[in-house]
């Protein structure tokens, strides 16, 4: 997320930075390397010598002036280690690791960071019981651009980072093009709101691609600080030229700051819609994709989290089954949704988490119960950081078990991610 400076002040039903949903695209190769992922949470046969897979890798900071880094961590209730953290790998004093991503491939892991060197490679590997190991990280180089946010890689080489503090202005804020092999930044793309205030990139952090449209969709969230600014809005660019198509409010007028947080372009077999939400406004946004123009049509609100008691509307997660996960930090639940009928939003399931709640992961427990792993902190603002995770069976809405990790280690979680691949199926 951002850059946290401890002079915020309660936004109500603002989000952060919604997680990070998914960037798989359904073609023929990536298919294949999605259901192999997806089997992980669906298939306790996915790895034949270890048939469930319940170990993940969280980002964390540091509670007690340590480094910040990342953890392995067992998360199944059913497990006797539940809730152990079995390795560590130190990233720096103050680096705050932000979200946890694969590439295309699956074969290479990254972490973004609101300090530090803002994104960073890390080389994971097994022990001798074939148990996943953290073993080194290296600084990726990302120029000018600060305060790392959200990736985004595509099928041509290249993926893309949104850098909420920019060059580090007071109305700044970048995407960054990165070679996907090599990891150099190919370009920076900006566009200052002083230079066109109705086509601009401000404060960007939800980032989301349709790569067979050729569009790509970037949200306007709020400055680092928390104070200095914030938006309402969420740019959509042409993936190849970099040029701005439009920029759309999402928000119920031009003064109304609702922070939209997290954006998800869908694609593939879904509708063809954009979602945003936002973190300010607590709520979910829609537009549908007009074919005429080759662009989305304008955002309109479907689903009021203040109807609900609900602020701080941030990650969004779609399983294989049409279905939609949307975590709420205030009070701390997560909505399930059907979404075979949108722009209808038909509420399912709720769940109860813990104030702050944010990323998700699925999997199944060893007795086979399918769950969602919920990571409850957003930038240890206050009454937003539980720093649990909780794990809730969804057929049952049951939550089966808490680890209580500002307790038992003196971290708070930041994001969460499978150690066998992505542990979602569609995210951004």
């Amino acid at each position: 997320m951002f850059y946290i400076s401890l002079e915020i002040y309660y936004i109500y039903n603002t989000n952060n930075h919604n997680q990070k949903i998914m960037k798989l695209r359904l073609n023929s190769v990536l298919l294949f390397v999605t259901l192999v992922i997806f089997m992980s949470c669906q298939n306790d046969n996915h790895n034949q010598n270890y048939p469930h897979d319940s170990s993940f890798y969280i980002d964390y900071r540091s509670l007690k002036g340590l480094p910040d880094g990342i953890a392995v961590i067992e998360l199944d209730p059913e497990a006797p280690n539940f809730g152990n953290i079995s390795n560590r790998l130190e990233l720096g004093i103050g680096v705050l690791p932000h979200h946890i991503y694969y590439n295309q491939n699956a074969k290479k892991m990254y972490t973004t960071a609101l300090g530090g060197s803002y994104l960073y490679e890390i080389k994971t590997g097994e022990d001798q019981n074939g148990q996943p190991q953290l073993i080194s990280v290296t600084p990726i180089d990302t120029g000018e651009n600060t305060v790392g946010e959200n990736l985004f890689f595509t099928n041509d080489g290249r993926y893309f980072m949104t850098f909420m503090g920019g060059a580090g202005g007071p109305k700044d804020g970048s995407i960054g093009v990165f070679n996907a092999s090599n990891n150099q930044l190919i370009k920076t793309i900006k566009a200052p709101i002083q230079t066109n205030p109705n086509q601009f990139i401000m404060y960007p952090h939800g980032i989301s691609i349709n790569e067979e449209k050729g569009l790509m969709m970037v949200s306007s969230t709020i400055h680092p600080d928390l104070t200095t600014g914030m938006g309402n809005t969420c740019t959509l660019l042409d993936l190849n030229t970099y040029e701005i198509k439009e920029t759309y409010q999402v928000a119920d007028s031009p003064t109304d700051m609702s922070a939209p947080v997290e954006v998800l372009l869908l694609r593939g077999k879904f509708p063809q819609y954009a979602l945003a939400t936002t973190m300010l406004g607590g709520d979910i946004w829609m537009a549908p994709y007009n074919p005429t123009t080759k662009k989305y049509d304008a955002f309109t609100k479907v689903f009021d989290g203040s109807t609900k008691g609900l602020g701080w509307a941030l990650e969004m997660y779609i399983d294989d089954s049409n279905k939609l996960y949307v975590s709420f930090a205030e009070p701390g639940k997560v909505l399930v949704f059907d979404i075979n009928n949108l722009p209808q939003l038909k509420l399912l399931k709720t769940f109860d988490a813990d104030k702050g709640a944010h990323h998700m992961a699925f999997f199944k427990t060893k007795s086979g119960k399918e769950v969602v792993a919920v990571q409850n902190n957003l930038l240890d603002l206050p009454n937003l950081n539980s720093g649990t995770i909780s794990i809730i069976d969804i057929n049952s809405g049951q939550k089966l078990g808490t680890v209580d990790l500002r307790n038992q280690y003196g971290i708070l979680p930041e994001s969460i991610e499978g150690t066998n691949g992505p542990s979602n199926y569609m995210h951004h």
